[in-house]
């Protein structure tokens, strides 16, 4: 499997087939490739991660319809959940799991109930290329779940209280025999809470939560590159006792009218009159961050001859100095003259053709005997 690509292709089934196809071969696949049953295998915790990203979209009919006919550029700018370890994926897709998944990984269960994370969400920002070699702060407008201010997130109406499961006796999980070995798995009545409501709130239907707008300020640090994936600390959903995911910004650079970057460095071509380059100059060339800077052509400067500032590229983004910047010149050659300058010109040329070097006559020669040969 290879990380990145069709999402029908990841999970092993056609594009006609079913949500609940979809879900069985998203839990078939992700049982193959947990990081528990493949330690330290590389490949198996990338095709993980592919599954859980394939099953995100395709289980959301929004999301599918976009991504049959438009790929994954029609996904771009919608918010998502941030995959970056096996618990993230666990805990979004726990419904599915459940806490049966250790042991259909290994035949035992775990002891105690398990706390589970909220799920973490994933955004996109596009910035100028210039605000990424500055740095700057972004808000984003986010719809998350928060706690449900009415029922003060034990999603029982106000004036009840969620009862304790009889199923399970409030631990949340019930034993199942299974040969020699005695299975936890999640209560399948409370759903791994040890309790549940029987008069649910109106505001949130019983899940505690809500759907709000939030406002998320993202700080973005100087030197940051094209397609990084930041890490927002508690900015995710919320879980049990509070405990929230994270939220993943992938960040988008524009391109420059003028500049390019190579890792730290920047590249910026600059014209200069062939004057310029045959009798030698001082010129003014524009930087990204520092205003303008002098260079000195010498005498005979080529077409794309490279000269380099020290010290005037991107931040690191760890903060480790700065890049170079680099200036490629370009010979600006004019499409009309007047006629003294012609005069000149044609005076020069025929001077020049009396001191042609000779690794110049031995480039035309060349030329010349491959287009005789």
């Amino acid at each position: 499997m290879s990380e990145g690509g069709d999402y029908y292709e990841i999970l092993g089934v056609e594009k006609s087939v079913s949500q609940d196809d979809i879900k069985k071969a998203f839990r078939k696949k992700a049982l193959q490739y947990h990081p528990d049953r493949n330690p330290g295998d590389k490949e198996a915790e990338k095709n993980f991660k592919s599954c859980a990203e394939a099953y995100e979209v395709l289980s959301d009919p929004e999301k599918r319809a976009k991504y049959d006919r438009f790929g994954k550029e029609g996904l771009r700018g919608s918010t998502a959940r941030g995959f970056e370890n096996a618990d993230d994926i666990f805990d979004a897709f726990s419904d599915i799991f459940g806490e049966s998944l250790f042991g259909e990984l290994f035949g035992v269960g775990r002891q105690g109930r398990r706390v589970r994370r909220g799920a973490s969400l994933r955004c996109e920002i596009a910035i100028d290329f210039e605000e990424a070699a500055r740095g700057c702060e972004k808000t984003i407008d986010l719809k998350r779940a928060e706690r449900c201010d009415r029922c003060s997130g034990t999603g029982a109406k106000p004036g009840t209280r969620p009862v304790s499961c009889n199923v399970c006796g409030g631990r949340g999980e019930v034993l199942q025999g299974h040969g020699f070995f005695s299975i936890r798995s999640t209560c399948p009545q409370c759903r791994g809470q040890g309790h549940f409501v029987q008069t649910p709130c109106p505001d949130c239907s019983g899940t505690g939560h809500v759907k709000v707008k939030r406002e998320i300020k993202v700080r973005i640090p100087p030197g940051i590159e094209d397609s990084t994936r930041m890490r927002v600390t508690g900015e995710g959903e919320p879980g049990d006792e509070n405990t929230r995911g994270d939220l993943y910004c992938d960040i988008y650079v524009k391109a420059h009218e003028f500049f390019e970057r190579d890792g730290n460095h920047l590249v910026c071509e600059v014209p200069v009159h062939y004057s310029q380059a045959a009798l030698g100059a001082e010129i003014e060339v524009p930087t990204l961050l520092d205003g303008t800077a002098k260079i000195t052509l010498p005498k005979g400067t080529q077409s794309g001859q490279i000269f380099r500032l020290r010290g005037l590229g991107l931040h690191d983004v760890h903060g480790r100095g700065r890049g170079d910047e680099y200036i490629r010149v370009v010979v600006d050659v004019p499409k009309t003259l007047t006629r003294r300058q012609e005069e000149l010109l044609r005076e020069f040329a025929s001077t020049e053709k009396l001191e042609l070097k000779p690794r110049k006559k031995g480039f035309f020669d060349r030329i010349k005997d491959y287009f005789e040969s």
